[in-house]
C-alpha cells in the first residue's frame, strides 16, 4: 500500500472519529446549567405625587443572582433554531442608591424571565465546534416582592415620621427585545458542553405604598432599567 494511501486512509479515519455532527433539522437540544442574571440598573429618582422624596436623589439598585438554567433549542434546519430561555425564580436584593446609597437593602424581588429567540448557526450541521447568534423578546414578571424596615422608617421620615407603619411594594412586568450569543462544542453525536450570554432590555415601574393602620395613604414611584446581562455555562443533550 502507498504511503499517499495510508495517509488518506488515516486521515479520514481521524475525521470520522473526530467529528461529532453537531445538530441538522429537526433535532431538539436541551442545555442546562448555571445561569447568572448581572443587571446593569439605572434607576430615576423615587417620587412621590411628582415630586422627588426626600432631597429628590432617592435612587435604587438590583443585586445579581444564579440559578438553575434550560434552554431549548428545535432546528427548523441545518442553520435556523427557535430557542427558549427558562430558568428557577432569579431572587435579587433591591438597595439604596443615589442620595441615599449606603443606607443598605430596601426590598426584594423574584422574577421568572422566559425569553424565546430566533436562532441563527452560520457554519449549519457537522461542525463539532458551533456558534450562534438569536435575536427574540423577553417577557420578566415579578412576584414576591418584600420591603425592609429600612425603606419603611425612610419613607416615613420624608413624610415628617410618625405617619406609617409599613409599606408594600409592586412592580411591573416587563416586555423587551433580547439578543442571545452562545457556542455549542459536541463531545459526543448527543452530549456537549454550551456557553451562552443575553442581553435583555428588562424596564419597570416601583410602586412603594406607604401603609398606615393597613391602609395605603400615599404611594412613590421610581421607574428602572434593569438591562441585564446573562450567562450561562452547562450541559447540552441532542434528542
Amino acid at each position: 500500500m502507498s504511503y499517499t494511501l495510508k495517509t488518506g486512509i488515516l486521515a479520514g479515519c481521524l475525521l470520522a472519529a473526530g467529528v461529532a455532527q453537531a445538530h441538522e433539522a429537526g433535532d431538539f437540544l436541551i442545555r442546562a446549567g448555571a445561569v447568572v442574571v448581572d443587571p446593569q440598573e439605572s434607576s430615576d429618582t423615587v417620587t412621590l405625587g411628582g415630586a422627588g422624596v426626600g432631597d429628590g436623589n432617592w435612587e435604587v439598585g438590583v443585586d445579581s443572582n444564579t440559578q438553575l438554567g434550560i434552554t431549548a433549542t428545535y432546528m427548523l434546519n441545518d442553520n435556523f433554531g427557535v430557542g427558549i430561555l427558562g430558568a428557577t425564580p432569579f431572587k435579587h436584593d433591591i438597595s439604596a442608591a443615589g442620595s441615599i446609597a449606603g443606607a443598605g437593602k430596601l426590598g426584594s424581588t423574584k422574577h421568572l424571565p422566559p425569553t424565546i429567540t430566533a436562532q441563527y448557526y452560520p457554519l449549519g450541521a457537522n461542525q463539532q465546534i458551533n456558534p450562534y447568534v438569536g435575536i427574540g423578546l423577553n417577557y420578566t414578571n415579578f412576584f414576591e416582592e418584600d420591603t425592609t424596615p429600612t425603606l419603611t422608617g425612610a419613607v416615613d421620615a420624608a413624610l415628617g415620621g410618625g405617619v406609617i407603619d409599613a409599606t408594600e411594594l409592586e412592580l411591573d412586568d416587563s416586555f423587551g427585545i433580547a439578543a442571545e450569543l452562545g457556542v455549542d462544542v459536541q463531545i459526543t453525536d448527543q452530549l456537549g458542553v454550551n456557553a451562552a450570554m443575553w442581553w435583555a432590555d428588562i424596564d419597570t415601574t416601583a410602586d412603594i405604598h406607604a401603609i398606615s393602620d393597613g391602609q395605603r395613604v400615599g404611594t412613590a414611584k421610581v421607574d428602572v432599567e434593569i438591562d441585564p446581562m446573562v450567562y450561562m455555562i452547562g450541559l447540552s443533550y441532542k434528542f
